[in-house]
């Protein structure tokens, strides 16, 4: 019943009450009324900036329904999950937790392309570093540890997190960049039974953040130290086999000259 449906979108706009129990039913039934998605979508978002705890925490427990028959809305959800991880109450951080972990149990390469927009969009005038860090720490802490569960089919979707971190380091600190390395080197695909050209893709991304091109100056400290920290991250891919010739090459021409200087 339409005239149903809008009774209770209109509810979001009366008493606290009211709203807790519009949190929970416009969620379930958006499916059936599709010409009533924006406005349906809308009051229940203006639900999460609700003054009161409990009518917040009630409308994001809600927000992984919208996806489950309407796949199209995951990546609007996941965004708006991403973005809530900031919140400051434990009862609301936890539910954003759980909404997004359920989100990301429906289709998780679609939600992590998602959630991973809020990492690489550092030139993005608009992008809150608080977010960013919020999100990176979800995916440190939730994520990552239960690789094998979420990275199914395992082959296809550890590429794909792959191709999200790539992306991902233009802009990273020295611990981030150790936290992706260290997480791509628990993979499959780049384990022991690893092509030798897989092992040459992590020596490339190491190089890249080696930042080779650079001119050697000796008194530039900061990039001695991420040279040096990522030659010592790099050494146990040549010790199986990895060639890194762009190293190699960056270490005989600027290096080994200053020393033989000495």
């Amino acid at each position: 019943n339409v005239k149903d449906y809008e009774g209770i979108i209109d509810a979001t706009k009366t008493s606290i009450k009211a709203k807790q129990l519009a949190a929970q039913l416009i969620p379930r039934f958006f499916k059936f009324f599709p010409n009533l998605s924006s406005r349906a979508l809308n009051a229940h978002f203006d639900l999460i900036e609700e003054e009161d705890l409990a009518v917040r925490v009630q409308a994001i427990r809600g927000l992984p329904l919208f996806c489950k028959d309407t796949k199209e809305y995951i990546s609007k959800i996941v965004d708006i999950l991403g973005q809530l991880l900031t919140a400051e109450e434990i009862v609301e951080r936890d539910a954003v937790h759980k909404a997004l972990m359920s989100v990301l149990r429906q289709d998780v390469k679609e939600s992590l392309t998602a959630l991973f927009k809020h990492i690489w969009n550092v030139e993005d005038p608009s992008q809150d570093d608080t977010i960013r860090d919020k999100v990176l720490c979800f995916i440190r802490d939730k994520v990552f540890p239960l690789k094998a569960e979420l990275l199914r089919p395992q082959e296809e979707m550890e590429r794909h997190i792959t191709d999200l971190i790539k992306k991902s380091l233009g802009d990273v600190t020295g611990a981030e960049f150790r936290m992706f390395m260290d997480f791509l080197k628990s993979l499959s695909i780049f384990g022991e039974k690893a092509p030798p050209e897989r092992l040459k893709e992590l020596i490339g991304i190491i190089e890249g953040q080696a930042d080779l091109d650079a001119q050697f100056d000796v008194s530039d400290a900061d990039h001695i130290d991420r040279l040096i920290s990522c030659l010592f991250m790099a050494i146990p891919f040549f010790v199986r086999g990895a060639s890194g010739s762009k190293f190699l090459n960056y270490i005989n021409k600027h290096i080994i000259p200053v020393f033989d200087k000495v």
